[in-house]
């Protein structure tokens, strides 16, 4: 078995173990940083429901590049099979790597729910993988199918029921709850399933699938809790994902409430020279501290910053303080963002809040070619005002907007602070300045105390 020494070690190279190693270059340039990354070619893990449709159209167009090449950085394409925490050793089939610092970074896997657990090996069945293999498969073999029943509503599985409807396939979701729930609060979440039921997408919503009904080692019908039988051709799984720590549960670390590896808030796991970051480490709500399953892109490069900042030395008093829930996507031409708790989160957790609402223009005149409508909801303690979560459904730059919510849920800022927002206000860009929907929407909700 080859020998190889580094001072920082990597396992995974999604979005999270990547950012790792260009923080670590950049805050320990005199150290040698090695990235193992299990597959030669990457996707990006956001992009994969487009792959499906017209808006990529194919598996190459969402290949993930590892970024400029740094000098102190190696990324090696191997699989980790052991980590001996003592010894402080990493093992693969052919080589013993050594480290001063390791950082788990290996994401997660599809969560198959146990009805579903045995349709796994059915010609027909396929979860979303993140692996470049597995999502070229699947792309393959729908390729010549017309009709695709997807069960999961939510991001995932409507950015991919979409996308397949613009294709022109029979497309059925299905799922427990609403379009997007745990998201959006039902008034908001409404407008995403009229535009899904526009694009011709059938809605079997409130009854969750309990069997994958097979013969000949194929599906072909899926039955619901309540008896109905829906026929299926080919059936996709986007029923989330779970975290990926077989390998640092073996070698003895301790995991957290939904399977993540346990960090503080400095992402450092009990043994202080080795980190988790990403979806393979435990989360905890922003607002309510209490454990969460939320897994975003963007939350592992926030987590994985404050890792390569801290691998050596904390340089800062603040650590991460979990995570806001923060999320966008695009359904036909409208675009759909959110961030904290909903309205319907606050009532479950007992939270004393306020709400307000406005629907504006994005634009200003609304006769400006390309306006849209603009609707912004916000949430806040009542007594306080400090703000804990907003929707936003517009045009495209709903998902900017979304980013000016979450930073005021982050900083603690309160509807006052949102009233006096002083704005850059222009007719092709922007709602006017008098109807500002998030400064509308702050004293909307004001007035409710």
């Amino acid at each position: 078995m080859t020998p190889i020494h580094t001072d920082i070690l990597i396992i995974g190279a999604g979005p999270a173990g990547l950012v790792a190693a260009n923080t670590a270059s950049e805050n320990y340039p005199d150290k040698k940083i090695i990235v193992l990354k299990e597959f030669e070619k990457n996707q990006v893990p956001c992009g994969i429901p487009y792959v499906f449709g017209p808006t990529l159209g194919a598996v190459d167009k969402n290949a993930m590049p590892c970024g400029a090449p740094l000098p102190n950085v190696e990324v090696i394409v191997d699989s980790a099979i052991k980590v001996d925490i003592s010894a402080k050793t990493v093992a693969s089939a052919n080589t013993l790597y050594s480290f001063d610092k390791l950082i788990f970074a290996t994401g997660s896997l599809p969560f198959i729910h146990a009805s579903f657990q045995d349709a796994m090996h059915l010609e027909n069945v396929f979860s979303i993988n993140k692996s470049y293999e597995s999502v070229a498969k699947i792309r393959e073999y729908i390729d010549d199918k017309k009709q695709i029943s997807v069960i999961g509503t939510g991001f995932i599985g409507v950015e991919i029921a979409t996308e397949l409807a613009m294709m022109g396939k029979d497309v059925t979701i299905i799922g427990g709850g609403g379009i997007l729930e745990g998201s959006f609060d039902p008034d908001m979440a409404m407008q995403a399933q009229a535009i899904m039921e526009e694009k011709g997408i059938k809605l079997s919503l409130g009854q969750h699938a309990t069997e994958i009904k097979s013969s000949q080692n194929k599906a072909y019908a899926i039955e619901l809790c309540d008896g109905t039988v829906l026929d299926a051709e080919v059936v996709l799984l986007a029923t989330g994902y779970q975290p990926n720590t077989k390998l640092a549960a073996d070698a003895g670390l301790k995991l957290a409430r939904y399977g993540g590896i346990w960090v503080d808030e400095y992402m450092r796991t009990k043994y202080k020279d080795i980190f988790a970051i990403g979806d393979c480490s435990a989360r905890r709500d922003f607002i309510t501290r209490d454990p969460s399953k939320v897994m975003l892109a963007s939350t592992s490069a926030a987590e994985a910053r404050v890792a390569g900042n801290s691998l050596y030395s904390l340089k800062t008093l603040k650590g991460f303080n979990g995570t806001i829930a923060i999320f966008s996507t695009m359904i036909g031409e409208r675009a759909f963002a959110s961030a904290g708790v909903t309205e319907s989160r606050a009532k479950e957790e007992n939270i004393d809040y306020i709400s307000g609402f406005f629907e504006g223009f994005n634009r200003h005149p609304s006769t400006i070619p390309d306006a849209a409508k603009q609707s912004v909801k916000l949430i806040a303690m009542k007594n306080s005002a400090q703000i804990i979560g907003g929707q936003v459904i517009g045009g495209k730059e709903a998902g900017e907007v979304i980013n000016i919510i979450g930073l005021a849920i982050e900083a603690e800022l309160t509807l006052h602070h949102l009233i006096s927002l002083q704005i850059a206000t222009q007719p092709l860009l922007t709602a006017a300045p008098t109807n500002y929907p998030i400064v509308k929407a702050a004293q909307n909700a004001l007035t409710k105390r």
